[in-house]
């Protein structure tokens, strides 16, 4: 677990930056498009979701991050509401199955050592009609190059690898986006470039993907096995 332990250090010391925080705000306001409104629901921030969870704060039940152990736990702002940071592994969540309405996984896939274990584990403790949103760094964008962030480190993938990777965990895509078209540099007018270069360029090739699945109940449900087939003969006249 330490690949997914050093990304979260990483992580924290970026968003303490300028160009963290303008990165942050970027994100923060596709996620806004994409989950709008969550009032009492129950939301986990997997991998490093501190910048990200405050957007459901104050309309959800309960809002919970989960940090590698090495890393450290979140912590929330004084007088904020009831919610939670802890630490675990990836691969054995310290909650119980089914508790979670939406996941955010974001600086957690691409540093997991063992991502299908950690989606299983997503699997095991969202809702049957829960919601995941997974943001990693795509690797056909340039930020997935450059080590002074904390997208340049571990796995990026392709939105057709993750595509894959959530199929064999028995999740089902729903929808795709894509942010970060601006290059990893600190530029003052950032939101222009990256409202017009989403409406000019690909998403295949920004900063990050951003994925959104459901559990793929169908996959789930084994094929009932088929009874054996004898064959029959008919006698010789």
């Amino acid at each position: 677990m330490a690949g997914m332990a050093t990304d979260a250090l990483a992580a924290q010391d970026f968003y303490a930056t300028a160009r963290g925080a303008m990165v942050a705000r970027l994100l923060r306001d596709r996620l806004s498009v994409l989950w709008p409104s969550l009032p009492g629901h129950s939301v986990l921030g997997l991998g490093y979701a501190a910048p990200y969870l405050p957007l459901w704060r104050t309309q959800a039940r309960r809002c919970i991050a989960l940090t590698p152990a090495q890393a450290g736990a979140t912590r929330w702002p004084a007088g904020g509401l009831p919610n939670l940071s802890c630490t675990a592994a990836e691969d054995a969540l310290p909650f119980p199955d089914l508790c979670f309405d939406r996941i955010l996984l974001v600086h957690g896939l691409e540093a997991a050592d063992h991502a299908r274990r950690l989606l299983r584990e997503v699997w095991r403790v969202l809702k049957d009609d829960g919601h995941l949103m997974v943001v990693a760094p795509n690797r056909r964008g340039v930020w997935a190059y450059v080590e002074s962030t904390p997208f340049g480190h571990g796995q990026p993938y392709s939105a057709g690898q993750i595509g894959r990777l959530l199929a064999a965990a028995l999740f089902r895509v729903e929808r795709r986006d894509a942010a970060l078209f601006m290059p990893p540099l600190h530029l003052r007018p950032a939101l222009l470039w990256e409202s017009g270069a989403r409406r000019l360029l690909p998403p295949g090739i920004a900063g990050l993907t951003i994925t959104e699945a459901v559990k793929d109940m169908y996959a789930a449900v084994p094929v009932a096995a088929k009874a054996p087939v004898h064959a029959t003969f008919a006698k010789a006249a």
